[in-house]
């Protein structure tokens, strides 16, 4: 989609739906016109992108890039507000940029239908301006955040867990990284993903239109930004709390991408091949069959407390330190509330020379 006027000038339709931004003293002309010259990369298209995407569109951010290899679910649907149900199974970056096309008709939108790797990180990054991570893993922020110093680039991150966010700003005029506040990952299952343990709908839009706020100030030159502090948000005592942190010294920052983020962050698991799943009706067949199975429930107590089939319950915690108690020669069947949990159970089940293990397709929600 393009611009139909030039990026040095603002047309009659332009200025009136600018209106707003143009009577305000610090944004004005100049400034509509710095966001209307402005690139911006959005790193994932989900919770935290959607509110991301929708205000700088809605602001007349000029070019913004919608990267994101994922296609819409129905369980997206609780916080991710830029899709509808007859969005399910589109290419993420593709309905969001349909939807936003139709909300603003004066930027330029470019999916990026992929995973961001080593190998095209630094190559597509260079062509924006500012990047603003909207990821819900380590290993694509720590490649962000390096691609974003490596190329002298800024970069707003957001974060969500549960009722909790963080946002911040690296990378600003030399300052602080996100390798200066967490110079090394969490250990692999110490930050489990909302689509293990849940989030608050209204977080990502909370913590997202923090970080498009932060987006319009950097581009318009307003305010003062977030760099060096970190915003931590506590949705349910609505407490914000603002901590300092400082830059490392200069020849201890990274001029050099990893060679494998996946294994710096201990997250190889999930691009492991998957373990083999069946289906909530062919359990229910197992089970009317009377041929022997072993059904685990690795949910958390309160969980199983709400709503189970059955089947012994062993937190995904706790597996690995139960695994002498479990028999290893009988065909076993792991659930927990989606599918996500299970699938690591079974292949920790696997690795352990379990000899047949499956995974319960779309977990409870199929049952």
């Amino acid at each position: 989609m393009t611009s139909a006027v030039s990026p040095k000038t603002l047309s009659a339709a332009e200025t009136h739906r600018y209106s707003r931004h143009l009577l305000l003293p610090e944004i004005g002309v100049p400034g509509q016109l710095k966001l209307k010259a402005a690139k911006v990369l959005v790193v994932g298209c989900g919770g935290l992108g959607c509110p991301v995407l929708q205000y700088l569109a809605a602001a007349g951010v000029g070019t913004l890039g919608l990267l994101d290899f994922d296609t819409v679910d129905e369980s997206n649907l609780q916080r991710q507000v830029l899709y509808a149900t007859a969005d399910v199974g589109r290419p993420k970056a593709l309905a969001a940029a349909a939807r936003l096309g139709a909300q603003n008709p004066f930027i330029n939108l470019v999916p990026h239908q992929f995973a961001l790797t080593t190998a095209n990180a630094l190559s597509l990054l260079a062509g924006y301006d500012l990047v603003v991570d909207c990821s819900d893993n380590f290993a694509t922020r720590y490649l962000v955040n390096d691609a974003c110093v490596v190329l002298g680039k800024p970069l707003v991150y957001g974060a969500i867990f549960k009722f909790d966010g963080q946002v911040s700003v690296f990378n600003y005029q030399n300052g602080p990284t996100y390798r200066c506040l967490y110079p090394e990952p969490p250990a692999p299952g110490e930050a489990p993903s909302c689509a293990e343990i849940g989030v608050l709908g209204v977080l990502p839009g909370l913590v997202g239109t923090l970080q498009a706020t932060e987006v319009l100030k950097l581009l318009t030159g307003i305010g003062e930004v977030l760099s060096g502090r970190l915003l931590v948000i506590d949705a349910l005592g609505m407490r914000f709390q603002t901590l300092r942190f400082r830059a490392v010294p200069a020849e201890q920052q990274r001029t050099t991408l990893e060679a494998d983020y996946a294994a710096f962050c201990g997250e190889a698991l999930p691009t492991a091949p998957p373990a083999p799943e069946i289906s909530a009706a062919e359990l229910r067949a197992w089970q009317d069959s009377g041929r022997p199975l072993q059904l685990l429930d690795v949910r958390e107590p309160h969980e199983h407390a709400q709503r189970h089939i059955g089947g012994r319950l062993v937190p995904l915690g706790q597996l690995a330190g139960a695994l002498a108690e479990l028999p290893a020669d009988v065909p076993t069947v792991v659930h927990c509330a989606s599918g996500v949990r299970s699938q690591r159970a079974a292949r920790l089940l696997l690795e352990q020379g379990f000899r047949e293990v499956y995974s319960l397709r779309n977990g409870l929600a199929d049952c």
